[in-house]
């Protein structure tokens, strides 16, 4: 019989515009890995577009499947379960990818681990540092802003969210407003380097306020309202780089904040070791991550930070998290019922933030 540590899982991602595969042992070793981006696809575009996203996952994730199977050394037969994210996302790559996985499932009789993609990013550090449960959570990518509790695998409590737009989401809005191309993000950080944060100063939404929930919609709005009164200014190499400063530094500014009193809440409901994890895309901003060292500092918590090719989206977190749901005896699904969910909260009981446009 197969042991935990011993068990080998292949994990399958396409909820958005990275199409990944990759082999895990219940060890933590990543015995393959391979992930396609498709940012060269949709950079004319200025932003993922669905139906490219769905065709480009159609002609590379077979190819991949078997790019990591080979490189594992290891046929289907030897595999112990396929994990794959059934949402939230894309309703068309979640659909291929779930397709794939299930049609493997039958064909070679293996058991099938619909993933959450969200509590993939939540449970990488499990993989990466062995965290302990329960620790804290920032979850910061393109579609997510989150402060949650991370329990246990399948137990989350949220803290807050965004009530309107989430950070990388800002990120790419800003940089297309600046004409910097897609994607926004690291386009921001680079030019935030060269900049004043203080020249053009940007409001912080929320900064003090009670509870955890982000805000930054406004953020957005006051951008777009300094590049225009700025006016043909607002197209030079130090304005760019100062408005990209001044935006990012508000950005840590709100992040920091709002995280620090999600730290006192845990410290408040939980006798655990204090830890704050940080995980999602845009968890591999310098800036970000420097802001949130100091603060774990300060507050006294353990920060563990993804490397960064796992903060981006990846099959290698798919895969741990089919692992870690087998280790904690949690049964796989009914091959034939398994559906895509494109909003898939993982705190289901959390009361509805206030605001339009709430990415759960």
């Amino acid at each position: 019989m197969t042991t935990a540590a011993q068990a080998r899982i292949l994990g399958i991602e396409t909820s958005c515009d990275e199409t990944a595969a990759a082999v895990l042992r219940g060890d933590r070793a990543i015995l393959a890995e391979a992930v396609f981006s498709q940012l060269d696809l949709h950079a004319l575009y200025g932003g993922v577009v669905p139906e490219i996203a769905a065709r480009a996952h159609v002609r590379k994730l077979d190819r991949m499947i078997a790019a990591v199977m080979a490189e594992a050394d290891l046929t289907f037969a030897e595999l112990d379960g396929i994990a794959v994210t059934a949402g939230p996302g894309l309703a068309g790559g979640l659909l291929v990818g779930l397709a794939t996985a299930q049609a493997l499932a039958v064909v070679h009789r293996l058991p099938l681990y619909p993933v959450n993609h969200l509590e993939a990013h939540a449970l990488t550090a499990r993989l990466t540092h062995d965290a302990a449960f329960p620790y804290l959570l920032l979850l910061i990518s393109g579609g997510h802003c989150q402060l949650l509790v991370v329990e246990g695998v399948g137990r989350y409590r949220r803290l807050g969210t965004t009530i309107d737009d989430a950070v990388g989401e800002a990120f790419d809005k800003v940089a297309k407003m600046l004409g910097l191309g897609y994607p926004g993000g690291p386009a921001v950080e680079r030019h935030a380097r060269e900049g004043d944060p203080d020249r053009l100063p940007l409001p912080r939404p929320l900064l003090g306020q009670p509870g955890c929930h982000f805000s930054f919609s406004g953020l957005k709005t006051a951008v777009r309202h300094r590049i225009l009164e700025l006016g043909r200014e607002a197209a030079e190499p130090r304005t760019v780089a100062d408005l990209c400063a001044g935006f990012e530094a508000a950005v840590c500014a709100v992040l920091a904040d709002r995280t620090r009193r999600a730290m006192r809440r845990f410290r408040e409901a939980y006798a655990a070791p204090p830890v704050l994890v940080v995980a999602g895309g845009v968890a591999a901003n310098r800036a970000i991550r420097a802001a949130l060292e100091e603060l774990a500092a300060a507050e006294g918590f353990s920060l563990l930070l993804p490397p960064l090719r796992l903060c981006g989206d990846n099959a290698v977190m798919v895969a741990w998290a089919g692992l870690e749901r087998l280790a904690a005896g949690l049964p796989p699904a009914a091959v034939e019922t398994v559906r895509i969910r494109t909003r898939w909260p993982l705190d289901p009981e959390a009361e509805p933030a206030p605001g339009a446009g709430v990415k759960a």
